[in-house]
C-alpha cells in the first residue's frame, strides 16, 4: 500500500490493484462514478479486501473511455 491508502503502483501499471476513491482519482471522476460503473456493469472489481473493492487500472480507463464514447454519441 502507498503512504496515500492506495495500493502502490508497479512497473505494469494497468495491472495495479487500486481502491475506488484512488480508482475515481485515476480517473478524474468521483467516487460515485466508479460504483454506477459497476451497477451498470461496465466495471467490475477484481478482487475484493474485506468490504473494499479493489479495481484494476486498465479496466477502470476503459470504462472511462467507453463513457466519454456514450457521452459523445449522446450528444451527436
Amino acid at each position: 500500500m502507498s503512504p496515500r491508502g492506495g495500493a502502490a503502483r508497479p512497473a505494469a501499471y494497468g495491472l495495479a490493484l487500486v481502491t475506488g476513491a484512488l480508482a475515481a482519482r485515476e480517473a478524474g471522476v468521483v467516487p460515485a462514478t466508479i460504483r454506477k460503473w459497476v451497477q451498470l456493469g461496465h466495471l467490475s472489481p477484481a478482487d475484493q479486501r474485506g468490504r473494499t473493492h479493489l479495481y484494476r487500472l486498465e479496466d477502470v480507463f476503459a470504462a472511462e473511455r467507453a463513457a466519454r464514447g456514450r457521452r459523445r454519441s449522446a450528444r451527436d
